[in-house]
């Protein structure tokens, strides 16, 4: 083999090995992002299938405050196959907020099985449908830290505007009258305020007529703009004390002038 030859053959290796590696480390690279996407799915997956979950509890739930549910077979059970598929292989995922879904999930179908064996035995559904309610404000507020706040805890996550919260129920469908004599979106504002959550603005302490009715007192203000003002400590009040009169004295007794004799017997 000439000089001529064995370099091109050379060369020719040496692109087929580059353009192996290069054709290995692209597949290596697509199979990793598209686990990447997979994973990402799967995560939407679970705040998807709760959420509809949610929305047919809710329905149930209307029905049967309503009266037009009067059977067990009325409230079909809850599944969550999502959920498990996630918990069941490592995902780059927060799993302390996929516990806290799982959680949501046990009281939701406790509740609901609650509702079922009353309906069974004719009873009233008054009780279970509000501990049902309760449970569902939870969850809701659950799902929307999951899909909004990364699954953080609701005194970790960020200070958010109420109306935020309510234009993401309204976009997911969550009407604020879908469960009698309730104003559900409300309800669960006021839900992840109890749980630690700030939400802004906070619910006012006064009305009009009571704050301005109230007595201003600039020194006592904790509050006042640029320092916080001193408490004013009134000084004791000092009685004065009555003086003393001295015990009256003793008028001195004066001597009478006694008379001595004179010498010369006048």
């Amino acid at each position: 083999m000439s000089d001529a030859s064995f370099q091109t053959f050379l060369v020719g290796g040496l692109l087929a090995l580059i353009g192996a590696i290069v054709f290995m480390a692209w597949c290596i690279w697509r199979y990793v992002d598209r686990e990447r996407d997979m994973e990402g799915l799967a995560l939407e997956g679970v705040g998807h299938e709760l959420r509809v979950n949610l929305q047919r509890l809710i329905a149930e739930l209307g029905a049967v405050a309503r009266g037009e549910a009067k059977t067990p077979s009325d409230l079909l059970p809850m599944t969550h196959p999502q959920l498990d598929g996630v918990l069941a292989r490592p995902v780059e995922a927060d799993r302390r907020a996929l516990t806290v879904i799982r959680s949501a999930y046990d009281e939701l179908v406790a509740r609901k099985l609650d509702i079922r064996s009353t309906l069974a035995q004719g009873q009233s559904t008054a009780e279970p449908v509000n501990l049902a309610t309760g449970a569902t404000i939870e969850a809701i507020g659950t799902l929307y830290l999951w899909e909004m706040h990364k699954g953080k805890a609701p005194n970790a996550a960020p200070s958010t505007r109420t109306w935020h919260v309510r234009d993401w129920m309204k976009a997911h469908g969550f009407r604020a009258d879908a469960l009698p004599g309730l104003h559900l979106r409300d309800a669960v504002v006021e839900g992840l305020r109890t749980y630690g959550m700030t939400l802004t603005p906070k619910p006012l302490t006064y009305t009009a007529s009571e704050y301005y009715a109230k007595l201003y007192d600039r020194k006592a203000d904790p509050n006042a703009p640029f320092w916080k003002r001193k408490q004013v400590v009134a000084e004791p009040e000092i009685e004065p004390v009555a003086p003393v009169e001295a015990p009256p004295q003793a008028e001195a007794v004066r001597p009478e002038p006694v008379s001595t004799p004179s010498l010369t017997g006048e």
